[in-house]
């Protein structure tokens, strides 16, 4: 297909389709774009015959997106959102003198960045620079980078991220959270078939399933580990000797309790990566540029 139809697809036209699929009903979506739902229809169907391929399914009570239409939404979002922060942008350098840049991180890295990010305003960055902040777990953050929410973000992996630029920055073992009178707190570090009888505690999300599951399962782990959202449960259910808990060192840096232990999980150590990601290609302005470089250089370079 020739790419000259294209050309004719508006600014509008995405929105459109972005918001409408975010709402899953025309009523929702027109109110929200404050436009009728005869004109939000009419986008739609201009846009598909722009693209040459039906985006959406409509039913009575629902829209669901085709194939195609999965593949579109996902480059949609991606200019809607960054035609949304270069507008803002554009209005923070013009009014206030400001660069801005959003930024994500998991949070057990928070501590790293933030010190890593303040290092960077108090050097050689150009002054006035306004920040966003973004903590979550890092399936969200990739998914945000890649949709251009983001700018960048620090996150944990198993696996290389898709369609991002990676940089690696530390690797985070995994450790084990005791009480103090427990044996193995006296040992001074475990492996996992000293454990192998205990049961454990640790995140249900983020990266902890694809490391330690697969690392109990080898080691015939027995009863099913307690699994949990928040390291404040985590530290709680050790504490109260109803299990070990297992986690990245990482979450460790920040605990200060008399009570728990944390000691190294050896044979086999295992660890996930940490790194930096963002999109690809030209960045948005010279600070997010200068940025990745400080933060390579500073959290690399960190202990």
């Amino acid at each position: 297909m020739s790419s000259l139809p294209l050309r004719a697809l508006t600014l509008r036209q995405l929105q459109c389709f972005s918001v409408l699929v975010q709402e899953g009903q025309f009523g929702r979506a027109a109110r929200r774009l404050s436009i009728t739902q005869p004109a939000l229809s009419n986008a739609i169907k201009q846009m598909e015959k722009l693209l040459g391929a039906e985006l959406l399914t409509r039913s009575t009570h629902r829209l669901e997106l085709t194939p195609v239409g999965a593949e579109v939404l996902a480059r949609t979002d991606y200019l809607v959102n960054t035609f949304e922060v270069a507008l803002r942008d554009i209005e923070s350098t013009v009014q206030r003198g400001q660069a801005f840049v959003r930024i994500g991180v998991i949070p057990s890295a928070s501590a790293r960045v933030a010190t890593a990010v303040a290092g960077f305003i108090g050097g050689d960055a150009p002054r006035g620079i306004e920040f966003a902040w973004r903590d979550a777990p890092s399936n969200t953050l990739l998914a945000e980078v890649r949709s251009g929410r983001l700018d960048l973000a620090v996150a944990a992996i198993t696996e290389p991220p898709g369609g991002l630029d990676c940089v690696d920055l530390f690797r985070d073992p995994l450790v084990l959270v005791v009480r103090r009178d427990h044996p193995l707190a006296e040992a001074g570090e475990a492996d996992w078939e000293a454990i192998g009888g205990e049961r454990l505690v640790l995140f249900e999300s983020g990266s902890m399933p694809a490391l330690g599951d697969p690392a109990r399962a080898q080691f015939a782990q027995g009863s099913e580990p307690y699994r949990v959202s928040y390291s404040e449960t985590l530290y709680a259910l050790v504490r109260g000797g109803l299990a070990l808990g297992l986690m990245p060192r990482l979450y460790t840096s920040s605990l200060r309790d008399d009570e728990l232990v944390v000691i190294p999980l050896v044979k086999p150590s295992i660890e996930r990566r940490v790194v930096l990601v963002y999109l690809p290609g030209p960045m948005r302005n010279v600070v997010v540029q200068a940025l990745i470089v400080h933060l390579q250089r500073a959290l690399i370079a960190s202990p």
